[in-house]
């Protein structure tokens, strides 16, 4: 079960994209007891503003339940970086200006990015982990959202090039007619 939410964190940070911003959240009482229990504050740097502690996250359903606040923020920026969207399209604006809910599923897509980690997940422990191609580094034995958003809200619809024609137009020798059914192939790495 380690391994699987480890194989997880590895596949999401390795898409993760340095956004500007750090997002605020919408519960008020988080920062006091963070200070309260003792959490580490983090010194800002000569002339920044110094930021409040992130909240203990709520509502995890596909992420462990005890990852870190910061750790969080950096697998959803990450996500929103391979998707081409800001973390308003995921969830819902909170009672304050520059404000989010993360915690609320009001927002289909949230359930949407849910399925799609678990399938991910999925296609990382059940397949790609039986990938054992010397050549290949760890990054490229896993699947990550960018892997088929590339950028997009919506992956983008694979159209394949026409076929190579050889010398003067024509197909190359051997090729079936033109307007001929396709022919049957075997499954292989293009299916």
């Amino acid at each position: 079960m380690q391994s699987r939410w480890f194989a997880a964190g590895v596949f999401l940070t390795s898409l993760a994209l340095a956004l500007s911003t750090q997002p605020s959240f919408s519960q008020e009482s988080a920062p006091a007891q963070q200070q309260e229990q003792g959490a580490p504050q983090q010194q800002p740097e000569q002339g920044a503003r110094p930021r409040r502690p992130l909240p203990k996250p709520t509502n995890l359903q596909v992420l462990p339940k005890d990852i870190q606040p910061e750790q969080l923020v950096h697998i959803m920026r990450g996500v929103a970086g391979a998707l081409g969207v800001e973390c308003s399209f995921c969830h819902v604006p909170g009672p304050k200006p520059r404000e989010m809910n993360f915690a609320s599923d009001e927002k289909p897509e949230k359930a949407t990015a849910r399925i799609m980690f678990r399938m991910t997940q999925a296609m990382n422990d059940q397949y790609m982990s039986q990938i054992h191609d010397p050549d290949a580094t760890p990054a490229d034995k896993q699947v990550t959202c960018g892997t088929c958003h590339r950028g997009h809200k919506m992956p983008e619809h694979f159209v394949p090039p026409p076929e190579h024609h050889g010398p003067g137009g024509q197909p190359p020798q051997g090729a079936p007619p033109q307007g001929a059914p396709p022919q049957a192939t075997p499954p292989g790495p293009g299916f």
